[in-house]
This record gives C-alpha cells, structure tokens and sequence, in this order.
C-alpha cells in the first residue's frame, strides 16, 4: 500500500512527532510505502513529493514546525497557488497518477473539513486533529495544546514578578480567535485573577471592582489573561484595550503583553510528543484496516476515530459548565 501524508494550515509544536508516528508505524510494521506531500493541498495541486524512509524520520520527535512545509491552501476556494483550475478535480487526478492508496491530513478545523470533502468525493482519507486552540470538535485534546498552555504559563509566572514589584495590573493576551481553551488552561494554572474568553460575556466594570477588592484586600497586582478573540471596540488588540480600559476603571497602572505567535513554537511537551505518536500509530492503523474517512481522537485514555462528517463546520468551546470554570469562580477569580 502506497499513503501520501501531508500537514496543513497553522504550524504548532507536536506535527513532527506526528509525522514520525504515522510514517514509522506504516513503513516498519505493515511495510507500507510512504509520500511526503509538501506545502499542505498545495503540494497535491503541484505533486511537491518526496519518498520517506525509516532513516529520513529520524530527529523529528522533539522538532517544532513541520518538517513537510505548510500552507493555507484551500483547494474548494478560488485562488491560492492555482487559479482558474478545478482544484479538487486536479488533486483527484494527481492522487491518482501518484498511485497513492490513501491521504493521511493532519491539521486543525479548516483542514478537517476540506478533507471531509475530498472523502465524499470518494477519496481515501485519514486525518489526525493539529491545533493549539484546542477547538477541534470531537477529540477532548488536540496535540499542540498542552504546549502551547506549558508556554503561556510560563510567560503568566514570569508577570508575576513584575507585577507585585511595580504593583501594577498586568494583561496578557493569549491565542483564541474564537475557542478560550489556552487562556483558561493558562490562567488557571498560572495564578490569573481575571480570565477572558471570547465564549463568556465580560462587564469591564465586573473586572475593574474585582481588581479593586483585591486592592482593599492588601493584593496590590492582579494578572488578567486574556484570549484574543474577546470582544473589544474593533480598534485595539484585545490586551490594549482591556488594559486602557481596567487603568480608567481603577485609576491602577496598567500595562499588557501579547505573547503572540511563541506560543506555536518550539519543542513539543513530553504529553504532546507521547499523544502524536500515539494519534500518528492509530492513523496508521486505520489505513491498514482499511478505515477511511475518518479522525484520529482522543477520548479520555482511548485513541478512537470518529466519521469526519460529524467533525466538519464543527467547534468545540469554553462553556459556563466547564470544571475550571466552575471551580475557578469558587476561587474568586472573576470570569467577567
């Protein structure tokens, strides 16, 4: 059996090992000849490929990025590398003449749902779910996630020095357009006082008066962490904005931070390196048992797979019910 494997959208820590898990298992145990596609669903539109063999995978456990190359291509969208072409169609003949058997797409919600699409073409397709966000419908944790939370943490801890010496309010803003799950994870974990979500509706005057009452209370900083994705006036980056906001509320010197795209860099954590291996193992698996149309997720202690039209246009988010939610309002952090 001949696979293609190819890595989609978004860099983050954790892809490499992923690679490394699928490719591993399909060339050592089931003897199965693997293609590297470059660039994402460009590299199927240009046929970007090359051979892998066990001696190629090697070093790739502990490296970040994507030893294939990325890209943001979308093939059912117009433009991208290719115009006036009809991309799918040319990516199923490509497919076809690299004799490929079947597609292993690892990426994060957009790839998801393009690779749903190409499985109802008739296509071969596995995918294993990449985000730091944490968002992917259907799996309780994508690899890339722990990682990037180890990161944000330790940028909270850092703020944490700085804010008690100069007793100010310190604002950090984390990734999440539209999921929260790096700033609660973060925050919790990091000792924040106020955490944001896009998820969650915030009253800036709630903020402002739980700084206050840490004040009264002898507290004199207070650490907010904030997802990116919260609402703001569309002028200002989320951290300025609560920042400039939370300073006139509370007449306290304020100042923010964006930790910004560090938080896809880098060596995966030991949780992400040991869950890719496992989700790259169990693609491999589905493949030679012929399961197609499927992703790799996990499931409290169990790798499973679920159909991918049940994860396409699909998002998981932050709810009020969520553990740390409840437990940290418990604790007195405010939530908005």
């Amino acid at each position: 059996m001949r696979i293609g494997i190819l890595t989609s959208g978004g860099d983050c820590p954790g892809i490499n090992a992923t690679i490394r898990g699928v490719c591993k298992t399909a060339i050592n145990y089931y003897g199965m000849e693997v293609i590297g596609i470059h660039s994402g669903f460009q590299g199927l539109l240009t046929k970007d490929v090359e051979p892998f063999t066990d001696k190629s995978l090697s070093g790739l456990l502990n490296l970040g990025g994507t030893m294939l190359g990325t890209s943001r291509e979308k093939p059912f969208k117009k433009g991208g590398v290719i115009s006036d072409v009809d991309k799918p169609a040319l990516i199923l003949q490509n497919i076809q003449e690299m004799g490929l058997d079947c597609v292993v797409c690892i990426g994060g919600n957009g790839t998801q749902k393009t690779a749903a699409k190409f499985a109802a073409m008739g296509i071969n397709i596995v995918s294993v779910p990449k985000t730091i966000d944490n968002d992917i419908w259907g799996t309780d944790i994508s690899f890339g996630f722990d990682s990037a939370v180890s990161i944000a943490t330790d940028a909270i801890d850092r703020l944490h020095s700085t804010a008690s010496s100069h007793k100010r309010v310190m604002v950090i803003e984390v990734m999440g357009h539209k999921a929260g799950w790096i700033a609660l994870y973060s925050g919790m974990a990091g000792g924040g006082d106020v955490i944001l979500v896009p998820e969650i509706p915030y009253n800036i005057k709630n903020i402002g008066n739980t700084i206050l009452d840490r004040l009264k209370k002898g507290k004199p900083y207070s650490i907010v962490v904030v997802a990116e994705g919260i609402q703001t006036d569309g002028r200002k980056r989320a951290a300025e904005y609560i920042a400039q906001e939370i300073e006139y509320e509370t007449g306290i010197e304020t100042r923010e931070t964006v930790l910004g795209y560090i938080q896809r860099g880098g060596s995966p954590t030991p949780f992400d390196r040991n869950l890719s291996t496992r989700m790259g193992g169990h693609a491999t698996e589905l493949i030679a048992n012929g399961e197609f149309g499927r992703m790799v997720a996990l499931r409290g202690d169990d790798i499973s797979s679920i159909p991918l039209e049940e994860v396409a246009g699909k998002l998981k988010l932050v709810t009020e019910e969520h553990d740390l939610v409840i437990q940290g309002r418990r604790m007195g952090i405010c939530f908005g």
